[in-house]
């Protein structure tokens, strides 16, 4: 992990008074880190979409990326399954406008992949003022304030600390594989939570928080399909 790079994107962030990094963003860091995330890229235009989703390949998810808007699906800042550049188009615009009558910054649209279906999940790390850095795991999705089903550990962590967090979560029975799905790769799932740790702690001082969900776990290994990740100021 290179940190200078995650450095300069984190002074550019603090040049534009950002609290925290946006999708695209936060995701070049977790790239930084070894983490897998779907192909994403920040376009400004519809033909700069257009162009990306022809590299990234159908089909495809467009996001609104603004640093004032937080939960973009409840913004209708979201649009999920677009198979051509006809749709993308149309859903560009709708996007630009919504952002345009909710009079926020907008940034782009992050054009990404969209990903086969799996286990949504939920990984986060911040400082506990009492403990120190601490990781987050559980369900994600909308599971995550329905649910509440999380476990915590005191970072650093080892793999067998991994192991155990996912075992302890009230969902485990999901990664086992349910009618007929396959279990998860349960492996990607530690490396994923080793990887997040690692960076916590090497970046302590520039991040306050990451927030990395959801997760899509599948039987060949996991995505990260949204992130956030908070700056201390």
């Amino acid at each position: 992990m290179n940190n200078s790079d995650i450095q300069g994107i984190i002074a550019v962030a603090r040049n534009n008074g950002w609290d925290y990094l946006p999708e695209p963003y936060a995701k070049q860091i977790l790239s930084y880190a070894g983490i897998r995330t779907n192909p994403t890229v920040l376009a400004t235009s519809e033909d700069e979409a257009v162009a990306a989703a022809a590299d990234i390949g159908y089909p495809v998810v467009l996001k609104l990326v603004s640093p004032q808007v937080v939960h973009k699906s409840d913004a209708g800042g979201v649009v999920l399954n677009i198979s051509s550049p006809e749709q993308l188009r149309e859903a560009f615009n709708r996007i630009i406008t919504g952002a345009t009558e909710m009079k926020v910054p907008l940034l782009g649209v992050s054009v990404q992949k969209q990903v086969p279906p799996g286990v949504e999940m939920i990984v986060g790390a911040m400082s506990d003022k009492q403990f120190g850095p601490v990781l987050m795991f559980g369900l994600g999705g909308i599971w995550v304030e329905v649910m509440e089903d999380v476990v915590s550990r005191v970072i650093p962590l080892e793999e067998g600390d991994c192991y155990e967090m996912l075992a302890e979560i009230r969902g485990s029975k999901l990664l086992e594989g349910y009618r007929g799905t396959k279990p998860v790769h349960k492996a990607g799932l530690v490396e994923l939570l080793l990887k997040v740790s690692q960076l916590m702690c090497d970046c302590e001082s520039l991040i306050k928080d990451i927030d990395i969900n959801p997760v899509i776990a599948t039987g060949e290994g996991y995505w990260v399909v949204d992130a956030r990740i908070g700056l201390r100021g």
